[in-house]
């Protein structure tokens, strides 16, 4: 008796643990206890598989087999060993992991390159399939980091053998090697790389699903070479019905996540569905933040029964995540954004400083000319990979407010904490989306759907909103300045005060034209100022409004431009010596 009631509890745990895993209910991801789960996600670009315009290399190295043909040519093979042990060592950490808990993400999706895990296949004996450790380890470290944070680790084949797509510097598809579709070995070894995975996380419920193949986008039929036209898209089914079945050989806990064609896109021919725990990826970019944007994928969840995940999105505005994101998570759709570290990201949530060696670099590897010394190079790149580590980046505060407060609210709040009298730079605007925190003309890009593309931020550098801002030179600067002003657009800043009082209002400007502004606060509205030309764009000078009364307390003060073409430093308050008594 007492052995039937210990087999019996034994099952009775197996069958809870089965239980504790993100799976399918209906159209819904739940949890263990069945609550529905939003994940919102972060993919880790960049850090297993890098593309060029992360690295700055895409006009002459998009794949990363040309990036490291390009670091081998100035640094040599052992050099080059050196720099990517470093870089992956240094791309993603627990620190890095603890920030995204700390931020609000619930989820990771880590991008992988196959050629972690496995050698391609012209470097195996025998068509036999033999591991590599590094990739694994790789995994098993981030897996535990997101254990520690209580957060899901979805994995995406993100580079699979042979590359699965003509977009090359997605998946780091060699052109002149057999692709995945037309090589039979790279399947099989995709197939076999899964089941591998499958049966070491198999009983790791923080895995929150295996994203079986990322962005395939192929011409089987059609003449697009993408396959956006495709209407079978009969080979990737197959393959997508060949790894969910090896995973259930070894797995029948995770979630199997199918991507569809163009990009992820295109499932003319996918369906019937043929496992019970499944989920459909979408990829969505640069298109309008409506309904329609999302039905067919909303229609495939209703008419399948089946749960939509957005899988990747992101390189936009802040205006453009705060609506996307409303949108798909109004619909009970999660999502993971792209990418987490790429050099000087103006859109994520990290942005790595480039150095001006490696620049020279860049022109060296674009333009031909003298060759920098190898010892310059590998400090270069050293420095560059030392670069990527958390605490070297650049954390963009007006990003993740878009993707996490701004979703809830229209309320702004400081970028810094602002103390009257004091200077504000005029970039420390408040956060907050166009039209509360600052007017801004341009402020989104939806080049998909207009066939146009519509920068938001014509400087590209420090924050992702339509206000435009530059490096800046000037003294007593905080480095950057707000430019391309137009008529009518204006900035708001919230400021602390500690006495009801009337202050001098110092701005400092450069302007090729007279510029003019005016103040807006407690329901007062200054006089408009002008702001005289000062000889150029770089010739600073300050121009003094004066009588301008604050409250005691928070102050919310909206400089409106009433004639644009200049370029705003910062403005300082100063006690008004007519002070209010």
């Amino acid at each position: 008796m007492k052995k039937i009631i210990i087999i019996v509890q034994l099952l009775v745990s197996i069958a809870s643990f089965g239980q504790g895993f993100l799976h399918r209910d209906g159209q819904k991801i739940v949890d263990a206890n069945g609550n529905n789960i939003i994940l919102r996600g972060l993919g880790l670009g960049g850090w297993m598989v890098q593309e060029g315009y992360m690295m700055q290399t895409q006009s002459f190295a998009s794949p990363q087999y040309q990036i490291k043909q390009k670091i081998q040519d100035v640094i040599g093979e052992q050099g080059t060993k050196e720099f990517y042990a470093e870089y992956k060592a240094n791309g993603i950490t627990k620190r890095d992991v603890d920030s995204l808990a700390a931020w609000g993400f619930n989820s990771i999706r880590l991008p992988m390159h196959y050629n972690l895990y496995t050698p391609p296949i012209e470097a195996e004996k025998n068509n036999e399939i033999t591991w590599i450790e590094e990739g694994f380890t790789m995994t098993d470290n981030l897996l535990k980091w997101c254990e520690e944070n209580k957060i899901y680790l979805i994995l995406d084949l993100h580079a699979a053998p042979g590359g699965q797509g003509n977009d090359a510097a997605i998946s780091d598809y060699d052109t002149t090697k057999p692709s995945l579709w037309e090589s039979e070995a790279n399947q099989k070894k995709m197939i076999a790389l899964w089941k591998k995975l499958a049966a070491r996380y198999r009983d790791n419920p923080w895995i929150g699903g295996y994203d079986i193949i990322n962005e395939p986008n192929w011409n089987f039929t059609g003449t697009n070479k993408n396959g956006c036209d495709e209407n079978s898209n009969g080979p990737l089914r197959d393959l997508m019905v060949a790894v969910t079945k090896a995973i259930r050989e070894v797995d029948t806990n995770h979630l199997v996540i199918i991507e569809g064609n163009c990009w992820g896109n295109n499932y003319n021919g996918i369906f019937p569905l043929w496992d019970e725990n499944i989920a459909l990826s979408f990829h969505k970019y640069w298109n309008y933040n409506d309904k329609e944007s999302i039905q067919k994928m909303l229609d495939y969840r209703t008419q399948y029964n089946v749960p939509i995940w957005l899988g990747e999105s992101g390189e936009n505005s802040n205006v453009w995540f705060k609506d996307a994101l409303t949108l798909v998570e109004t619909n009970n759709i999660g999502w993971a954004f792209w990418p987490m570290k790429k050099i000087e990201n103006i859109a994520g949530v990290t942005s790595v400083t480039k150095i001006p060696e490696y620049d020279v670099l860049l022109k060296y590897w674009k333009d031909g000319g003298q060759k920098p010394s190898q010892d310059f190079a590998k400090k270069a790149l050293m420095k560059m990979a030392d670069n990527y580590k958390m605490e070297n980046v650049t954390v963009k505060p007006d990003v993740i407010d878009a993707m996490f407060r701004q979703v809830q609210t229209n309320d702004t709040k400081p970028y810094k904490k602002h103390t009257i009298p004091g200077k504000i730079s005029a970039t420390h605007y408040d956060l907050g989306t166009n039209g509360y925190a600052y007017s801004d003309k341009d402020f989104v890009n939806y080049k998909v759907a207009t066939g146009t593309f519509d920068q938001w931020n014509k400087g590209n550098t420090m924050r992702n909103d339509g206000v435009d801002i530059l490096p800046c030179k000037d003294a007593g600067s905080n480095g950057y300045q707000v430019s391309f002003i137009e008529d009518g657009e204006w900035l708001q800043y919230t400021v602390q005060v500690p006495k009801k009082n009337n202050y001098d209002l110092t701005i400092r400007y450069a302007a090729e034209n007279e510029g003019k502004l005016h103040l807006e606060t407690n329901d007062l509205k200054t006089d408009s100022i002008a702001l005289p030309a000062t000889g150029g764009t770089d010739s600073w000078k300050t121009v003094i409004l004066s009588g301008v009364l604050l409250n005691k307390g928070s102050n919310k003060i909206k400089i409106v431009f009433d004639k644009g073409g200049f370029n705003l430093n910062y403005f300082q308050f100063k006690e008004s010596k007519k002070s209010k008594k």
